[in-house]
């Protein structure tokens, strides 16, 4: 039996631009194994809501030997961001996204690892030692580096690891000092994939959602930027689907005020390259848009409504190279 080091890759962090009243997202992805020539995925099935991401993968050990593998499952490397509305796990402290995973239906026993990096460089020894919490973009975080004294502050600023914020709430000028160290945790296992055999790998988390408070992209481009070529190439919403909304419209003059807020949910399909003979063999994607009065829009090939809220696109042979974004317009409660 041989052992093999795995790398699965869960997240990247993407935090694009956005404007006021506005949430960004933490893109979040599947497993990524460096490549192995005997392991094939013959099929993986992704369910995409705002209230939870659900992927089962069916691994096929083509080899004659059974493989020991540990299993790294990486979070995404997060940086605090007190200036934009980020929208941050908000799990427990041990599991952040609240992710569970099974191996041929058992539970996962996976032990968390997590780091704090600052300039690229490991500061977790330091971090630890001065007590803080490690999870640098938490509230609890913040209230810690504020009340550090002056020498310490000012050995964390040395390293990169706080960043001076000064304002005037109305009581004169104030100065405070919050995290600025990346956070970066991974949960590892180890797993026996048996020769000739399949086993299945199920695991679900909850996602980071972003969006905004109203329509945005029916407005008019503005300082270089145009809303709806951006939502065209981000979320293929074609002119079917402005159309609807913009029959929403309570005020044709206003492009704001159609009754929905945006939702919006990213996910990375970068797995295709890394599997025995190619691609993943038969794909499998579902995304519910919550509810019936809702609107969704992303990109693919062959998507067909399959229920009252969710939309179905298989693949065979897939090779996917771009990340999957989805825009969910939800209405407004009427009250």
């Amino acid at each position: 039996m041989r052992s093999i080091g795995i790398a699965l890759a869960l997240c990247a962090l993407s935090l694009p631009s956005v404007a006021n009243d506005t949430t960004a997202v933490i893109t979040t992805g599947g497993l990524e194994f460096v490549t192995h020539g005997e392991i094939a995925m013959e099929s993986e099935e992704l369910f995409i809501s705002k209230e939870e991401i659900r992927v089962v993968y069916h691994f096929r050990n083509d080899g004659t030997e059974d493989h020991n593998i540990l299993v790294a499952f990486p979070m995404p490397d997060i940086h605090p961001d007190f200036y934009s509305p980020v929208s941050y796990p908000t799990g427990p402290a041990d599991n952040l996204f609240v992710f569970e995973t099974t191996f041929n239906g058992e539970p996962v026993d996976a032990e968390l690892h997590e780091y704090a990096f600052a300039a690229g460089v490991d500061r977790t020894k330091l971090v630890r030692q001065l007590r803080l919490p490690i999870a640098s973009f938490t509230e609890a975080a913040s209230k810690a580096t504020d009340a550090l004294d002056e020498e310490t502050i000012a050995e964390l600023l040395h390293l990169g690891l706080v960043t001076p914020d000064e304002y005037d709430a109305g009581n004169g000028w104030e100065k405070h000092y919050y995290p600025a160290w990346t956070y970066r945790a991974a949960y590892t296992w180890e797993a026996t994939f048996p020769a000739g055999k399949t086993v299945t790998v199920e695991h679900r988390y909850k996602p980071s959602v972003g969006g905004t408070v109203g329509v945005a992209f029916l407005s008019e481009p503005y300082e270089r930027y145009d809303p709806a070529a951006e939502y065209r190439e981000k979320y293929c919403t074609d002119d079917a689907f402005v159309a609807a909304v913009k029959k929403t419209l309570t005020n044709p003059e206003e492009p704001w005020s159609a009754p929905f807020f945006e939702t919006w949910l990213s996910y990375i399909l970068t797995t295709g390259g890394n599997w025995a003979g190619g691609g993943i063999e038969k794909f499998r994607l579902v995304v519910d848009k919550g509810s019936p009065d809702n609107l969704v829009s992303f990109c693919g090939d062959g998507i067909k409504k399959i229920g009252p809220t969710t939309f179905e696109m298989v693949k065979t042979d897939f090779w996917p190279k771009e990340e999957l974004n989805i825009l969910i317009l939800e209405r407004h409660t009427q009250n």
